[in-house]
């Protein structure tokens, strides 16, 4: 409910969310919004997607892809939209979990009508970094800190796809770049992913400290 009282007073009419605490795959009714979600066994490395009383009814859709990434689609005003939410192994993970998640985010992005809209919101525990050299047109130039080998595959993922990093586009303080902070140590390792030709749709994107 907390979350639903962020959303209310910021108007956000949809948000991805990573680490939930459940099992199971089910959808659930939060006040007037609605929640729909995919849970692992641990019951901490979960997913969901919350959308606002204005939108819930206009999801038509809703799939699932391995344990770590779930889409709804949207119709809106004769535009489909479809927004993912993913949550990406941890740097340390076996290799196979992480080719594992790479080919489910294959699988996603597949799946979805070649004229439809794509949104992936997701935190990806990677960092593509603020230097873009070799990336230009899928990386923006503003980030935070070095690219490391994992960020390298996120890179990789989008240009495959025709993708951007939203994120990387807008000159922000650091303050609204980082999206994970414990003690000294910061890093930008959450990301919106989008289709290159929908870009300039995306007017702004920013970390409300605190909140990310």
């Amino acid at each position: 409910m907390e979350l639903i009282d962020v959303m209310q007073r910021r108007r956000i009419n949809v948000t991805c969310i990573q680490e939930i605490r459940w099992k199971c795959n089910k959808a659930k009714g939060l006040d007037d919004f609605k929640l729909w979600y995919l849970g692992d066994e641990n019951e901490r490395g979960g997913v969901g997607i919350v959308v606002d009383r204005d939108l819930k009814n206009e999801v038509v859709d809703v799939k699932r892809f391995g344990s770590k990434i779930i889409s709804i689609k949207l119709v809106l005003d004769g535009e489909t939209i479809n927004i993912a939410s993913a949550y990406g192994p941890q740097v340390g993970l076996n290799e196979s979990v992480k080719l594992l998640f790479w080919g489910h985010m294959d699988d996603s992005v597949q799946g979805f009508g070649q004229r439809e809209k794509i949104i992936i919101g997701g935190d990806l525990n990677r960092h593509v970094g603020k230097d873009c050299r070799g990336y230009e047109e899928v990386h923006g130039g503003f980030g935070v800190g070095e690219r490391n080998a994992e960020g390298i595959s996120v890179l990789d993922f989008v240009t495959l796809y025709n993708f951007c990093i939203a994120d990387t586009f807008f000159e922000k303080r650091e303050e609204h770049l980082i999206t994970y902070k414990s003690g000294h140590h910061t890093s930008q390792i959450d990301f919106f992913l989008m289709i290159k030709s929908d870009r300039m749709l995306c007017k702004d994107c920013k970390v409300i400290p605190g909140r990310a």
